[in-house]
C-alpha cells in the first residue's frame, strides 16, 4: 500500500476538490466543506460522545490533553466504527493531500467548550514557525452544531500560515483580539479544514450549551503522531477497518 493507492481506494480523484476550494485553502489556509455529516449522523455522534463522556469521567481525553472549561475526548478511533469518517471522507482527504503530500493521521479527539468558558490564545499547531509551502500539520474541524458568534466558534487570522511567523512573535498579548481575525461560523455537519500553521484558537461561549466539535488531526508521516495510534490500537479497530485506513493511520497488524 501506498499514498496514491489508499486515497484512490478511499474515493480522493483530482476533481473531489475543486481549483477554486484549493486556491482558498491555499491562500486563507481554511476551507469549509459543507454538509459532510447528515443531521442524522450528526445526531449519532453527540450521542456516542456524552455515553464516552460519561463512563469515562475525570480520565476523559488523558491519552492527549484535558483542558479546563471543556469536554474532551481522545483516542476515537477505537472508540466506535461511526468515528471512522472523520479520517476517511474523501473531500477531507483530499484536501489534507492539497496542504501536506504525504501524510497520516495524527489524533482524533473531541473538544466541546462549555457555557462561559473555551477562549484559547491564538496559536499555530507545530508550535514553531515554518517557511511557507514547507507544512507538517493540518487539521479539520467537523461541526457537531452550528458555530456561531455567540457560542466559542474558532477565530482564525486568514493568511497568517504564510506570515511563517508565531502569534507571540507579533502580538503583546496572543490571547486578545487580532484585528484581522474571523470566526469560523457554519451549520452543524460542516467540516472545515485548516492549515494548521494558521494562527487560530477557541472563543468564549456565551450561551447555556456546550459547543460540541471533533478535531481530526494529520501530520507529514515522518513525524510523531499526537496520539501514537499503534500504540493504542484495538484488535477489533483493526478488523473492522480497510487496508487504506490502515494506511492512513500507519498501522500494522
Amino acid at each position: 500500500m501506498d499514498m496514491t493507492t489508499a486515497l484512490r481506494e478511499l474515493g480522493v480523484t483530482d476533481d473531489v476538490l475543486t481549483q477554486d476550494e484549493k486556491d482558498q485553502l491555499d491562500r486563507d489556509g481554511y476551507l469549509p466543506l459543507e454538509g459532510i455529516l447528515t443531521a442524522d449522523e450528526v445526531a449519532a455522534i453527540n450521542e456516542r460522545l456524552a455515553e464516552l463522556t460519561a463512563a469515562e469521567g475525570d480520565r476523559a481525553g488523558l491519552e492527549v490533553h484535558q483542558e479546563k472549561g471543556t469536554d474532551r475526548l481522545a483516542d476515537l478511533v477505537n472508540k466506535d466504527a461511526r468515528f471512522a469518517v472523520c479520517f476517511s471522507h474523501p473531500r477531507v482527504l483530499a484536501a489534507m493531500r492539497h496542504v501536506l503530500g504525504e501524510f497520516r493521521l495524527s489524533s482524533l479527539n473531541s473538544r466541546a467548550a462549555l457555557p462561559g468558558e473555551g477562549h484559547q490564545a491564538l496559536h499555530a499547531d507545530s508550535g514553531h514557525p515554518v517557511e511557507p509551502g514547507a507544512y507538517e500539520v493540518c487539521n479539520s474541524i467537523w461541526l457537531l452544531d452550528d458555530f456561531t458568534p455567540e457560542n466559542g466558534a474558532t477565530r482564525v487570522v486568514p493568511g497568517s500560515h504564510r506570515r511563517g511567523t508565531m502569534p507571540a512573535d507579533e502580538m503583546p498579548d496572543p490571547a486578545a483580539a487580532h484585528p484581522d481575525q474571523i470566526q469560523l461560523t457554519g451549520r452543524a455537519g460542516t467540516v472545515v479544514v485548516f492549515n494548521s500553521h494558521l494562527w487560530h484558537g477557541g472563543t468564549k461561549n456565551h450561551t447555556d450549551k456546550p459547543r460540541r466539535a471533533l478535531h481530526s488531526y494529520f501530520a507529514l508521516r515522518h513525524l510523531p503522531q499526537q496520539l501514537d495510534q499503534q500504540a493504542y490500537l484495538r484488535v477489533n479497530t483493526y478488523n473492522h477497518l480497510t487496508p487504506a485506513q490502515h494506511y492512513i493511520l500507519d498501522v500494522t497488524a
